[in-house]
C-alpha cells in the first residue's frame, strides 16, 4: 500500500481502530488482546449451536465480518488445515485464530474460553442426570433455535463459498464432493482427493516435479476396536482421561466419528456405560452449545464424577492444543508454492461442499413445520440485509419463539 492512499479509521465495537482504502483492503493496526479474545470466544462457546458447521459460521461471522481480524482467504486455509488433522475441527479453528492473534498465550485463552461454557453447562446437565436419571427437556427451546441455526450455516456458506470457489475447477471438485458426501465416500478421503486433483489441474502446464507436492498432514489413526477386551477396568479419572487422550490424538470427523469411538471404547471395551447412557450423553452434546466433544464431560462425570467431567474433558481436548501450534505455522508456507496452493484451494472447495451436505442434513431435522421454515427464511432474510447483526440475538429469540409456540 503507498504512503499517499487515504485511509479511513472505522471504529470497531472493542475499542480497537481498523483502517480500510480505496480498495477495501483492510489492515488490522492492533490486534485484539487477550481479554478480548476470551469474551468472543467464550460467547460463541455460548450460544454456538448445532455442531462444527454452524459454529464454523457463527466464527467467520464474528473473526470476518464484524472485528475483521483476518480476511477470509486465510480463515479458509485454516479451516482446511484443522480438517487434516485430527481433533475438533471448530474448536481448533478457535485455537488458530487466538494464535495469529496473540500467539500461544492467546491459542490458550481462545480454545479454552470456547470451550468452558459448553463444559460447565454439560457438567450441570450430567449432576442432575445422575440424580434424576434422566435429562431435562430442551425441546421447546431447540424448535426455535435450529432453523436459526440453518439460517447461520447458509450466510458463512454464502460468504465463504465466494472466496472458496475461485474458479470453474474448484467449483466442480466443491459439487463433486457434495455429491460423493451422500454415496457415503469418507469426507477425509474427499478432501484429499479434491485438493490433489485441484492442484494437479491447476499446475498441469507448469511442467513441475510433482516431488513439490508435499503433504504434512498425513496421519494414520488406529481403530481403537482393534484393542483386546480386558477385565473389569477401575472407573477412576486417571482411566478416564487416557481413554479420551487416545480417542482425542485420532479422532477424524468430527463429532459424529466421536460417537463411535465412545461406543468402542466405553460401551464395548471397558462396559462403564450401557447404550442407554451412551444414547443420552449423545442428546446432551446434540442439544447443548459449544463443541459436541464436551459429550467427553458428560461420560467422564458418569464415570468418575466431578474429576471424571474435568479428566474426560482435558483428555479429549489437549491433543488439539499440541497439534495447532506445531501445524500453524506451515499454513503461510503452503500459499507460496503453487503446487500446495492448488492444494489447499482444492481442500477449501471441498470444505464448503462438505459444509452444505451438513446444512442439508441439519436441515432435514430441523425445519419440520411451516413455522421452523418462517423462522429460518425470516432469520436469513436478517442476516443478508444486515451481515452485522450479532448472530447471539438472533439465537436467543428463536429460542424464545419456540418455547413460546411449543407452550400455547
Amino acid at each position: 500500500m503507498s504512503e499517499d492512499t487515504k485511509l479511513e479509521p472505522i471504529e470497531d465495537p472493542l475499542n480497537f481502530q481498523i483502517d480500510r482504502s480505496i480498495n477495501n483492503q483492510v489492515s488490522l493496526i492492533s490486534k485484539p488482546s487477550l481479554k478480548e479474545l476470551a469474551i468472543i470466544f467464550a460467547k460463541l462457546g455460548t450460544i454456538a449451536f448445532g455442531g462444527p458447521a454452524a459454529h464454523i459460521a457463527q466464527i467467520e461471522q464474528e473473526v470476518v465480518q464484524r472485528r475483521q481480524w483476518m480476511p477470509r482467504e486465510k480463515l479458509l486455509d485454516l479451516l482446511s488445515i484443522t480438517n487434516l488433522i485430527p481433533g475438533p475441527n471448530s474448536t481448533e479453528l478457535t485455537i488458530h485464530i487466538g494464535l495469529e492473534q496473540r500467539g500461544w498465550q492467546g491459542a490458550i485463552v481462545a480454545g479454552t474460553s470456547f470451550i468452558l461454557p459448553a463444559m460447565l453447562i454439560v457438567w450441570g446437565i450430567a449432576a442432575m442426570y445422575v440424580a434424576y436419571q434422566t435429562t431435562p427437556t430442551l425441546g421447546s427451546l431447540l424448535y426455535g433455535v435450529k432453523p436459526v441455526i440453518i439460517a447461520v450455516v447458509i450466510q458463512a456458506l454464502w460468504k465463504l463459498g465466494r472466496t472458496a470457489i475461485k474458479n470453474i475447477v474448484t467449483a466442480i471438485a466443491g459439487l463433486l464432493v457434495l455429491s460423493l458426501y451422500f454415496l457415503k465416500v469418507n469426507d477425509i478421503a474427499l478432501m484429499l482427493g479434491a485438493g490433489i486433483i485441484v492442484s494437479i489441474v491447476t499446475n498441469l502446464r507448469d511442467r513441475k516435479s510433482l516431488n513439490s507436492l508435499i503433504f504434512p498432514f498425513s496421519f494414520s489413526p488406529f481403530p481403537l476396536g482393534a484393542i483386546a477386551a480386558t477385565a473389569t477396568i477401575p472407573k477412576t479419572w486417571i482411566a478416564v482421561f487416557l481413554s479420551f487422550l487416545k480417542i482425542g490424538a485420532v479422532l477424524y470427523g468430527g463429532g459424529y466419528v466421536l460417537f463411535a469411538f465412545v461406543q468402542q471404547e466405553f460401551v464395548e471395551r471397558t462396559h462403564w456405560l450401557t447404550s442407554q447412557q451412551l444414547l443420552d450423553a449423545i442428546a446432551i452434546g446434540q442439544f447443548t452449545p459449544g463443541p459436541i466433544l464436551t459429550t467427553a464431560t458428560f461420560i467422564g462425570y458418569l464415570v468418575a464424577g466431578n474429576l471424571g467431567a474435568i479428566a474426560g474433558t482435558i483428555g479429549i481436548f489437549l491433543p488439539a492444543f499440541i497439534l495447532v501450534p506445531v501445524i500453524n505455522p506451515l499454513a503461510a508456507k503452503l500459499r507460496r508454492s503453487p503446487w500446495t496452493s492448488g492444494f489447499l484451494d482444492g481442500v477449501n472447495a471441498a470444505s464448503m461442499g462438505l459444509m452444505a451436505a451438513v446444512a442439508w442434513e441439519l436441515g432435514r431435522s430441523a425445519l419440520l413445520d411451516i413455522a421452523t421454515v418462517i423462522i429460518a427464511i425470516a432469520s436469513l432474510i436478517t442476516l443478508l440485509k444486515f451481515p452485522k447483526i450479532n448472530s447471539a440475538w438472533l439465537v436467543i429469540a428463536g429460542a424464545a419463539i419456540g418455547y413460546f409456540w411449543k407452550s400455547f
